[in-house]
Protein backbone atom coordinates (compact mmCIF):
# COMPACT_ATOMS: atom_id res chain seq x y z
CA UNK A 1 0.00 0.00 0.00
CA UNK A 2 1.24 3.64 -0.97
CA UNK A 3 2.63 5.82 1.55
CA UNK A 4 0.33 9.00 2.16
CA UNK A 5 2.37 12.05 3.02
CA UNK A 6 0.70 15.45 3.95
CA UNK A 7 2.88 18.39 2.87
CA UNK A 8 1.81 22.34 4.32
CA UNK A 9 3.59 24.98 3.10
CA UNK A 10 2.11 28.33 2.82
CA UNK A 11 3.74 28.91 -0.67
CA UNK A 12 2.04 27.22 -3.33
CA UNK A 13 4.69 26.57 -5.47
CA UNK A 14 6.63 24.74 -3.04
CA UNK A 15 3.48 22.54 -2.10
CA UNK A 16 3.03 21.99 -6.03
CA UNK A 17 6.90 20.66 -6.03
CA UNK A 18 7.02 18.62 -3.37
CA UNK A 19 3.91 16.83 -3.98
CA UNK A 20 4.97 16.61 -7.95
CA UNK A 21 8.25 14.68 -6.75
CA UNK A 22 6.64 12.32 -3.95
CA UNK A 23 4.24 10.98 -6.44
CA UNK A 24 5.97 10.47 -9.35
CA UNK A 25 9.35 9.38 -8.10
CA UNK A 26 8.12 7.96 -4.62
CA UNK A 27 5.07 6.54 -5.86
CA UNK A 28 3.36 8.33 -2.69
CA UNK A 29 -0.30 9.61 -2.19
CA UNK A 30 0.17 13.25 -1.33
CA UNK A 31 -2.36 15.68 0.57
CA UNK A 32 -1.56 19.47 0.83
CA UNK A 33 -2.65 22.85 2.86
CA UNK A 34 -1.49 26.64 3.12
CA UNK A 35 -1.48 27.05 6.62
CA UNK A 36 -0.68 25.83 10.09
CA UNK A 37 -4.25 25.54 11.06
CA UNK A 38 -5.41 24.16 7.27
CA UNK A 39 -2.66 21.81 7.79
CA UNK A 40 -3.84 20.45 11.56
CA UNK A 41 -7.33 19.81 10.21
CA UNK A 42 -5.94 17.97 7.63
CA UNK A 43 -3.92 15.79 10.00
CA UNK A 44 -6.97 15.04 12.21
CA UNK A 45 -8.87 14.57 8.99
CA UNK A 46 -6.80 11.70 7.49
CA UNK A 47 -4.73 9.10 8.66
CA UNK A 48 -1.02 10.16 7.13
CA UNK A 49 2.18 8.38 7.16
CA UNK A 50 4.06 11.36 7.61
CA UNK A 51 4.00 15.05 7.26
CA UNK A 52 6.15 17.73 6.00
CA UNK A 53 5.96 21.21 7.31
CA UNK A 54 7.28 24.57 6.57
CA UNK A 55 8.78 26.64 9.59
CA UNK A 56 8.14 30.01 9.00
CA UNK A 57 4.15 30.59 7.78
CA UNK A 58 2.48 33.76 8.65
CA UNK A 59 -0.71 32.34 10.87
CA UNK A 60 1.25 29.93 13.14
CA UNK A 61 4.70 28.77 12.75
CA UNK A 62 5.95 25.04 11.99
CA UNK A 63 6.67 24.76 15.68
CA UNK A 64 3.35 25.65 17.12
CA UNK A 65 2.15 22.94 14.52
CA UNK A 66 3.93 20.34 15.45
CA UNK A 67 3.10 20.92 19.31
CA UNK A 68 -0.78 21.10 18.34
CA UNK A 69 0.04 18.00 16.13
CA UNK A 70 1.88 16.26 19.44
CA UNK A 71 -1.09 17.16 21.59
CA UNK A 72 -3.54 14.96 19.61
CA UNK A 73 -3.99 11.49 20.08
CA UNK A 74 -4.46 10.91 16.18
CA UNK A 75 -1.87 12.78 15.24
CA UNK A 76 1.02 12.42 18.05
CA UNK A 77 3.17 9.57 16.48
CA UNK A 78 2.66 10.69 12.93
CA UNK A 79 6.73 11.35 11.89
CA UNK A 80 6.93 15.33 11.14
CA UNK A 81 10.19 16.58 8.85
CA UNK A 82 10.63 20.32 9.02
CA UNK A 83 11.19 22.18 5.36
CA UNK A 84 13.08 25.43 6.31
CA UNK A 85 15.03 27.82 4.05
CA UNK A 86 16.62 28.39 7.66
CA UNK A 87 18.69 25.63 9.00
CA UNK A 88 21.27 26.98 12.11
CA UNK A 89 22.90 24.74 14.25
CA UNK A 90 21.03 25.77 17.28
CA UNK A 91 17.78 24.65 15.36
CA UNK A 92 19.35 21.01 15.22
CA UNK A 93 18.82 20.63 18.89
CA UNK A 94 14.98 22.35 18.86
CA UNK A 95 13.57 19.64 16.67
CA UNK A 96 14.27 16.60 18.29
CA UNK A 97 13.53 18.29 21.73
CA UNK A 98 9.54 18.56 19.61
CA UNK A 99 10.46 14.53 18.32
CA UNK A 100 11.12 15.98 14.59
CA UNK A 101 12.13 13.07 12.46
CA UNK A 102 14.47 15.47 10.25
CA UNK A 103 15.00 18.71 8.91
CA UNK A 104 15.40 19.19 4.90
CA UNK A 105 16.45 22.54 3.38
CA UNK A 106 15.30 24.54 1.11
CA UNK A 107 16.46 25.29 -1.27
CA UNK A 108 15.69 21.43 -2.00
CA UNK A 109 16.66 19.75 -5.55
CA UNK A 110 12.90 18.66 -6.68
CA UNK A 111 14.23 15.70 -8.44
CA UNK A 112 15.75 13.82 -4.98
CA UNK A 113 13.46 15.04 -2.22
CA UNK A 114 11.34 12.10 -1.83
CA UNK A 115 14.91 9.94 -1.01
CA UNK A 116 15.46 12.27 1.49
CA UNK A 117 12.17 11.43 2.72
CA UNK A 118 12.49 8.13 2.44
CA UNK A 119 16.00 8.27 4.24
CA UNK A 120 14.43 10.38 6.97
CA UNK A 121 11.78 8.17 7.61
CA UNK A 122 13.39 4.73 7.20
CA UNK A 123 11.46 3.98 4.22
CA UNK A 124 13.17 1.23 1.66
CA UNK A 125 13.16 3.38 -1.93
Amino acid sequence: MSKRILVIDDELDIRDVVCLSLEEFGGWQTGSAGSGREGIQAALAAPWDGILLDVSMPDMDGFEVVAQLRSQPKTQAVPVILLTAKVMSSDRDHPTALGIAGIIAKPFDPVTVWQEVAQILGWAI
